[in-house]
């Protein structure tokens, strides 16, 4: 798996936050659906960009809550970049 940087800041880690309409959040989460279609998240703005290359099976994690006026909901999507480790002591099964 491949994670490219172009960061300004010198981080591996991308942020960003604006005011969008529910229309425009419906089309990056069209964007982000098409990516992970074909296996590649590009995510950039005016300061930083980076791109993820998502494979494997991912971990779903959605958080919802309503609380004085204050609406949210969180998505969040991860994955191991790194293979898998072997296991240190091999498996023995033996029958009596």
């Amino acid at each position: 798996m491949q994670t490219e940087f172009n960061m300004k800041n010198g981080n591996n880690a991308f942020c960003h936050e604006s005011l969008q309409d529910a229309k425009t959040i419906v089309e990056l989460l069209s964007s982000l659906q098409q990516g992970l279609s074909k296996g590649t998240l590009k995510f950039s703005d005016d300061n930083d960009e980076i791109t993820l290359k998502p494979s494997g099976l991912l971990n779903l994690t959605v958080k919802a809550s309503s609380d004085s006026g204050l609406d949210v909901l969180d998505m969040r999507i991860s994955w191991s970049s790194n293979k898998p480790k072997k296991l240190k002591k091999e498996l023995k099964i033996s029958v009596d």
